[in-house]
């Protein structure tokens, strides 16, 4: 059997699994995937799985099992052994509100977070049912809902939530750490849609990969003359010295309701946010049809890119932008409408 099915079954896509074989319904979950690749690869010497389930849990409890979980995704955090490819479970259902609003730091190496969908995995991580949400923060440094800064740390089927309203309170994820791996996740801020330097995403990572995920929302309106871009760039907001390197973008949905010209998908204020390379490979820019406005450019920098590149590989976009970009440093390869290359990745109406 091959390891993608083996996965789809145990964390929730059963119909998809199934599609290359009968399967028997009363193996799924957890326990089908320990029965399959054997206890000893998903814990013991290769790791402790920890549960949280802010339900039914507490964070007095040793949350080593799914009888006695931890009650909030920070208790677990703190439990973990960093380098010991530890794994956290979070229950799908109810949304994990951190205790009065703290940020979640994630400053351990290879830790692994796994949100449980049920029968049913929705693709692009869209209404992940394991959520971690904040609504508030205590000090300036509470800047999202989780910051990443560990190495080798990977984050499957969560929907990361953050609803501050606090001026500090920006993103819902900032991602500064190394070989950072995200896979069928949702990232949503519902709130700032009136600030030009929020953003559900900031990428201040060294290698970081972003599959199949879902960035932004396209219910909320962004209000006004600024950026409030999807993926904010800029360096250092990670912390001091932290940068993009060779980030890699694939096969994900950046969606919004875009309200004036000036909005933003992507951006970067400076020349230098992208060190090496950066990709954005099939994804999707999508300003929903109910926009009172286009952006004029889909992904932008406010200067030309000195030290690295951004390769927007066979993208495309829906009622955004009259350019995928106009940066210098900014490549687009894939759909070209005109000659000229000037609306290229730019869907356009049918006959």
């Amino acid at each position: 059997m091959g390891i993608s099915r083996i996965f789809r079954r145990a964390f929730g896509d059963e119909q998809t699994a199934a599609a290359t074989g009968p399967v028997d319904t009363s193996k799924t979950g957890m326990g089908y995937l320990k029965q399959l690749v054997g206890k000893s690869a998903m814990s013991g010497p290769f790791g402790t799985e920890y549960f949280v389930d802010y339900a039914t849990g507490a964070d007095t409890n040793n949350g080593t099992s799914p009888s006695t979980p931890f009650k909030t995704y920070s208790t677990a955090v703190a439990a973990v052994t960093t380098s010991k490819n530890d794994i956290i479970w979070v229950q799908g259902g109810s949304t994990v509100v951190e205790a009065s609003g703290t940020m979640v730091t994630m400053s351990k190496n290879r830790v692994h977070t796994i949100g449980y969908q049920g029968p049913v995995a929705n693709p692009y991580g869209i209404g992940a049912r394991a959520k971690i949400s904040c609504t508030a923060t205590e000090t300036a440094t509470n800047i999202a809902t989780m910051i990443n800064t560990g190495v080798g740390n990977t984050f499957t089927n969560i929907k990361f939530i953050n609803a501050n309203t606090v001026a500090e309170g920006l993103y819902s994820v900032v991602e500064a750490g190394e070989y950072a791996r995200y896979l069928n996740c949702e990232i949503y801020k519902s709130t700032d849609l009136d600030v030009t330097g929020a953003s559900e995403l900031v990428c201040n990572g060294d290698s970081p990969s972003f599959e199949a995920c879902v960035i932004g929302s396209s219910a909320n309106v962004i209000s006004g003359a600024i950026i409030r871009a999807n993926v904010l760039f800029t360096k250092g907001i990670g912390g001091a010295g932290k940068v993009t390197r060779d980030a890699i973008f694939k096969d994900c949905i950046l969606w919004r309701q875009s309200s004036n010209s000036a909005n933003r998908f992507v951006y970067g204020a400076n020349a230098t946010d992208i060190e090496r390379y950066c990709e954005f490979d099939g994804c999707k820019f999508i300003n929903t049809k109910p926009s009172a406005g286009t952006p004029a450019q889909n992904v932008a920098f406010g200067a030309s890119l000195t030290v690295g590149e951004v390769l927007l590989n066979n993208c495309v976009a829906l009622n955004a932008g009259t350019a995928m970009s106009t940066t210098t440093g900014v490549f687009i390869h894939g759909y070209t409408p005109d000659a000229t290359g000037a609306a290229a990745g730019i869907a356009i109406q049918t006959a």
